[in-house]
């Protein structure tokens, strides 16, 4: 998915979502889910208006209304994922919800992690640091859940030194929504490190990849 063809929306998306993260009720990813559908309000509403605006489709406030806004989203994201396209939330698109998205306890983890390793950064380094957790995540070499890859021994400096716990910014939360939904300045990267600073002979022995700001990226 090539993030910069949606410009302008895509950003108001993200400032929507933004200024709504503390507010949205966490809810149990493991949990069993009812069916969701027009008519609906809060409870599971919430959690779905926020999946599908980290992935584009609602880029509305997020009101925990499942009115014909949300149901249109869902409408779009059923088509683009082979599903049933009719606007009611099942057990298969809760699924593919689940397998795409992130619940807010997890997106400011990340948040908190690119702010950490990234700041000074360009945007374009803030999100390659981002999709190289998200590419971890996909790969079976690392753990399947966030805060496991975040916190794997040695796995990144800023756990080490304290900076994971700052404040991250606008532009952190930015970086993690712009590569949930696809972009990928890494080339599938699952390491990075500063040729500066590095003094591990193994990690200049990954195939690189790219170089962003200063970062070197590699597999």
């Amino acid at each position: 998915m090539d993030m910069h063809s949606k410009g302008v929306k895509v950003f108001l998306s993200i400032l929507f979502v933004v200024g709504a993260i503390v507010s949205v009720p966490t809810v149990d990813a493991n949990a069993q889910k009812d069916t969701v559908e027009v008519g609906d309000r809060y409870g599971y509403v919430w959690d779905l208006q926020h999946r599908l605006q980290q992935l584009g489709y609602f880029e509305y406030k997020m009101d925990g209304e499942f009115g014909l806004n949300t149901k249109h989203a869902i409408i779009r994201f059923q088509q683009e994922n082979g599903l049933k396209e009719d606007g009611v939330v099942g057990p298969q698109s809760w699924a593919q919800l689940y397998m795409q998205s992130f619940t807010v306890n997890e997106i400011q983890m990340m948040a908190q992690m690119v702010h950490g390793e990234a700041r000074g950064e360009s945007f374009k380094g803030q999100v390659a640091v981002a999709s190289v957790i998200l590419n971890r995540l996909h790969s079976d070499k690392f753990p399947d859940k966030v805060k496991h890859v975040l916190f794997e021994d040695l796995a990144f400096t800023a756990i080490a030194d304290g900076q994971y716990y700052s404040t991250p910014d606008k532009e952190s939360y930015r970086a993690v929504y712009e590569a949930i939904r696809g972009w990928d300045p890494t080339g599938n990267a699952v390491y990075y490190f500063n040729p500066e600073t590095a003094t591990s002979e193994w990690i200049w022995s990954r195939t690189q990849t790219t170089k962003i700001g200063n970062h070197i990226f590699a597999k």
